[in-house]
């Protein structure tokens, strides 16, 4: 099979706990690049904050806010913000509920508070920086969400204010408490469909590797779907491969197994 296209997630698939990467992790992007592969990095987070992962990596195209935004060589080829009546639906379920959100425009990541240590730890565990308070002047603007402070797992339902939501729980050591709010209809998997058609790449020569449950459509998606050995026990049914953990080389391991490294 000759693969064209490669996707990946961030957070415990490129960086490790400690947020750094591996070197077998660079070796293999860059291997594949030489091959004339595009690579995609395709996170939950929004893009101005991986700026430097992206420059160290040598990557120039994403997807990012969980699928809301795509961007190839700098050109946008998908931009979806959220539906205005559901942001303020969400930001008063949370006030109702004591929980914390932080919203995320394609400028800065906009927070409930600022002040709250589960924002402070999560901040600190993602490495945000572009932060500032909430205002309703960028409610149009919203591309993803994530909740923080929800303690009982049953209260993520919250949000689920019509078939199009889903929760998913943020896949970190140190974010138990904090849940993506996904669409249905605007995922990782739809960004991916979206670029292969931009691209005329058919999904049996795409690869994606992933961790969370914010993975699953875009593993579905591609023709090669690895999950990360670290991934969420339900991510694997989603997954055509499993490889070695983050820890482990698993991107490397997995593009070996494929028989696109060495």
């Amino acid at each position: 099979m000759t693969y064209k296209i490669l996707f990946l997630d961030i957070d415990g698939t490129i960086l490790k706990p400690d947020h750094t990467y591996s070197e077998s992790t660079k070796d293999a992007i860059l291997q594949l690049k030489k091959k004339g592969i595009e690579v995609f990095i395709a996170t939950g987070r929004p893009l101005h904050e991986i700026n430097e992962l992206a420059h160290e990596l040598q990557i120039d195209s994403f997807i990012g806010y969980n699928g809301a935004f795509a961007v190839y060589k700098n050109k946008t080829i998908l931009e979806e913000p959220m539906e205005t009546s559901h942001v303020k639906s969400f930001l008063d379920i949370a006030k109702q509920n004591d929980h914390e959100m932080v919203l995320y425009t394609s400028e800065k990541n906009y927070f409930t508070t600022l002040d709250h240590p589960l924002v402070q730890n999560f901040n600190k565990l993602f490495d945000l920086t572009q932060n500032a308070l909430f205002t309703d002047t960028v409610i149009n603007e919203i591309l993803g969400i994530t909740v923080m402070n929800v303690t009982v797992s049953s209260q993520a339902s919250l949000y689920e204010l019509d078939e199009n939501i889903r929760l998913s729980q943020v896949h970190a050591e140190g974010a138990e408490h904090a849940y993506d709010i996904i669409r249905t209809n605007m995922n990782k998997g739809v960004a991916v469909k979206r670029v292969l058609e931009y691209l005329h790449i058919p999904k049996e020569q795409s690869i994606a590797f992933g961790d969370g449950m914010n993975d699953k459509e875009m593993l579905q998606s591609v023709g090669e779907g690895f999950a990360m050995g670290n991934a969420h026990p339900d991510l694997f049914q989603y997954a055509k491969h499993i490889t070695s953990s983050v820890t482990d080389s698993g991107i490397f391991n997995g593009l070996k197994k494929l028989g696109l490294v060495q």
